[in-house]
């Protein structure tokens, strides 16, 4: 009995992940959209499961912020307004400029050419308009320091917030003005580096490259095609 007990709970689990999976594909690809509520048993009928695994992977996706569950009103996808967008860089800004000091000590002259070969890339990617290599290389050009980090719950939130920022759903357009002031950002940072000025460092992801009164008019043409700035309705 107990056995069984265990395999049902796995079974279950592995279920919950895969609705949860389903769902963020759903956001990714823009088939669920930002201030739009769900209904969930057309969901549920599509996914082909009972409403249990769909209300823990709701449950998850609104600790992590991707959904609003409102009473008598049903569950909607968070909208990403410029407030949201804001209020997510001050975090971030503090966060990453946080890491980077805390792992100064691992910073290798590997990890700093690492950090510009993965900055090259992204220029090449961008002159070949590929934002999906783009894209990638960005992650891993800040994955480099973030990684060093032994503190996984922070990097979990730190994964998590750029995911609220990027999948709401994924954009696949450039604004190419930004994309090369952030590769010069980048540019920036790792010489900064190289030198072992990481206080330096620090202060230009939080003060500059995660600043967003620096970065605002950037981020407005980026998002301007998707979302509404008005304020969210109750």
């Amino acid at each position: 009995m107990e056995s069984a007990t265990i395999r049902d709970l796995a079974q279950l689990r592995s279920l919950r992940e895969a609705v949860y999976d389903h769902l963020r594909d759903l956001m990714n690809e823009g088939r669920l959209r930002p201030g739009s509520f769900l209904d969930l048993n057309a969901l549920a009928q599509e996914i082909g499961t009972s409403r249990t695994p769909l209300r823990d992977a709701l449950l998850r996706l609104e600790c992590e912020g991707f959904v609003e569950i409102l009473n008598r009103k049903g569950v909607r996808i968070t909208r990403l307004t410029l407030d949201r967008i804001r209020h997510i860089y001050e975090i971030l800004g503090a966060l990453e400029s946080t890491v980077l000091r805390s792992v100064a000590h691992r910073i290798t002259s590997e990890v700093v050419a690492r950090m510009d070969r993965l900055n090259q890339q992204m220029a090449a990617a961008l002159d070949a308009g590929d934002f999906g290599r783009y894209y990638e290389a960005n992650l891993a050009f800040h994955d480099a320091y973030r990684n060093l980090s032994d503190n996984a719950e922070l990097i979990r939130t730190m994964y998590l917030l750029k995911q609220r920022l990027y999948d709401f759903p994924r954009l696949t357009g450039f604004v190419p003005e930004w994309e090369r002031a952030s590769i010069g950002e980048h540019h920036a940072l790792v010489r900064l580096l190289s030198q072992g000025r990481i206080g330096e460092a620090a202060d230009l992801l939080r003060d500059v490259h995660w600043s967003f009164s620096y970065q605002e008019p950037f981020i407005r043409r980026y998002y301007s095609a998707i979302y509404e700035e008005a304020p969210e309705q109750a």
